[in-house]
């Protein structure tokens, strides 16, 4: 489907950040890179970008982008940019004869919210916008300037800036058919060149849709504070449903802070992924020297890898570098961190203690953790069907035995540490394992 970007305005509350507003990197990505890519998630396979103020400084930076990303970029230049923005929409009549989706070169939005509204579709002569009810909660910076929408049984009424009545926001999300130029027109000659307008006179006409964007997120960055928003958005979003609970309340809340500094570099996931593996191996060798001090060392090394680890992952969501490599690559090496660690851990004790009982005990720990990674997918499998995208489950993974690992150190409690993992890990395989056996 084709996809036509708003990016021509100037920006002016913005400025602080960058000359050009479309340009203005967020979390290492320029805002219209981050849209444009959100979009190709979402199944949008060629662009037309409506450019005006600085124009030829973006319309450089997107062929530079289609050429890295293969992705097919139509340039539209807008000489009236100063104007409302419904005048850059009509000024791609001429080359969208077929429904297409309409989206803002400012707002940041959910791949889901794209998905569903392309899910939904639109028929002939109308437009679908994807509305934001959470009016109360949403958060939004400045509530004065979002366009407002008075929506009933699925239909917009109303839409503007200053509405009195309203029940939902303009997420600046649109699927529309050709009839939208038609509109863009009727309104311009009654003197209202905005989007708005457009969409008031379908509107009026019974023709504009509102499809409930729910819990998705969205943010329209168009000053400093909502800047700041969608930053926090963004990161906020990077827990994984599969998250155990020390990952979820301990873990993310510090490798999105490290994760942000991350991105303002040209560091790779998979050197993060290779970086926290290191960190983890230098854990164990601590172990095998033997004494408090080291033993201390090594726990924190473990917990910090532990804590990295979560970064790979962000840093590929948020750059929109994910790649299956990339998945498997850093499950191999969690694979031989963790066994080394347990190894170099029960070598730890056994030195210290030389009774063959300790060899058995990290036998039970290791074989339990390489089983715990081994049933995970099969489980995380069955809680994705059961719960979706949102919400979360119990899991006792990774996360947990490193913390573990960590707090058995600094008390100076190895054995009971390994005992403890050996215990948790294989009593959790047991427990996934009927879980499945339970629901078929």
């Amino acid at each position: 489907m084709d996809c036509l970007i708003i990016a021509a305005g100037r920006g002016s509350r913005l400025s602080t950040k960058g000359d050009s507003k479309p340009l203005i990197p967020l979390l290492g990505l320029p805002l219209i890179e981050r849209v444009i890519l959100t979009a190709t998630k979402a199944g949008v396979s060629d662009f037309y970008v409506v450019t005006g103020h600085n124009g030829e400084k973006v319309r450089h930076f997107l062929d530079e982008l289609s050429r890295r990303k293969n992705i097919k970029i139509t340039h539209i230049a807008n000489g009236e940019w100063e104007k409302e923005n419904g005048l850059s929409v009509l000024k791609a009549k001429r080359l969208l004869n077929q429904n297409f989706v309409l989206l803002m070169g400012d707002h940041l939005i959910e791949e889901s919210i794209l998905s569903k509204l392309m899910d939904e579709g639109v028929v002939d002569r109308e437009v679908t916008l994807a509305v934001d009810h959470k009016i109360d909660t949403n958060g939004l910076s400045n509530v004065d300037d979002a366009t407002k929408v008075l929506v009933e049984n699925n239909r917009i009424l109303e839409i503007g800036k200053n509405i009195k009545r309203y029940n939902a926001y303009d997420t600046g999300v649109f699927l529309c058919s050709p009839a939208i130029f038609e509109a863009l027109d009727q309104s311009s000659r009654n003197g209202d060149c905005s989007l708005s307008g457009g969409i008031r006179a379908l509107a009026q006409k019974g023709k504009v849709n509102a499809l409930n964007i729910n819990n998705d997120c969205w943010v329209d960055v168009d000053d400093e504070e909502s800047f700041k928003k969608a930053e926090d958005i963004l990161l906020a979003n990077f827990k994984k449903i599969s998250d155990g609970p020390v990952s979820r309340y301990l873990n993310r809340p510090i490798s999105r802070r490290i994760t942000k500094y991350l991105l303002r570099t040209n560091i790779t996931p998979n050197f993060v992924s290779l970086f926290s593996f290191t960190l983890s191996i230098l854990g164990g060798l601590f172990f095998f020297l033997g004494g408090y001090v080291n033993l201390a060392i090594g726990g924190i090394l473990a917990q910090t890898s532990s804590i990295v680890d979560g970064c790979d992952g962000e840093v590929a969501r948020l750059r929109f570098q994910t790649t299956e490599f990339g998945g498997w690559f850093d499950a191999v090496l969690d694979r031989y961190a963790d066994a080394f660690l347990l190894f170099a851990l029960t070598c730890h004790i056994y030195f210290g203690m030389g009774d063959f009982l300790i060899l058995f005990i990290g036998f039970l720990a290791i074989i339990g953790t390489f089983m715990n990674s081994y049933t995970a997918d099969k489980y995380d499998g069955l809680m994705k069907r059961k719960l979706g995208s949102r919400g979360h489950y119990f899991r006792m993974g990774r996360d947990v035995r490193m913390f573990i690992i960590f707090l058995g150190a600094l008390i100076n409690q190895p054995l009971l540490t390994l005992l403890i993992i050996a215990l948790l890990m294989n009593a959790e395989n047991i427990r996934r394992v009927l879980a499945l056996y339970k629901n078929g």
